[in-house]
């Protein structure tokens, strides 16, 4: 029974079946980049991109799966959340205070160029207010 099931996991899947197992892990609540970690981990699928020609961004998108705001500006904002949260703590923690400057700086070129390929929309700007009602 384990031989069958090493075997199945040893990249023997059709494109059809990976972009099943796609759908069903971003119903279960994950995202693109862990789904490509799962994929490869339990799944044995060394390059989605190369077995069907798609991205697992593109299959999200062509099933109406993928998030309004794109995975990697939501983890820069959580990011920002909890340094403005331990600032309002600790205000003279000079490095903390860096690293959230820093951060609001990645969000704001990230914004410009989500707004370049239209995945946010134009008037979109970054406010530590509006950040803290996204994350929550």
């Amino acid at each position: 029974m384990a031989k069958k099931k090493a075997e199945k996991s040893a990249g023997t899947f059709s494109a059809k079946e990976a972009e099943e197992n796609v759908v069903s892990l971003a119903n279960a609540g994950h995202g693109p980049s862990a789904i490509g970690i799962l994929l490869r981990d339990q799944y044995g699928v060394k390059d989605f991109y190369e077995l069907t020609g798609k991205t697992i961004q593109g299959v999200l998108e062509e099933n109406k799966l993928l998030g309004e705001m794109p995975e990697d500006m939501l983890n820069l904002i959580k990011r920002s959340v909890v340094l403005m949260k331990h600032l309002e703590k600790n205000k003279k923690d000079y490095s903390a205070k860096r690293g959230y400057e820093i951060t609001v700086s990645k969000i704001r070129s990230l914004t410009k160029y989500y707004a370049r390929k239209r995945r946010l929309p134009k008037g979109w700007a970054y406010t530590p207010e509006e950040a803290a009602l996204l994350v929550k």
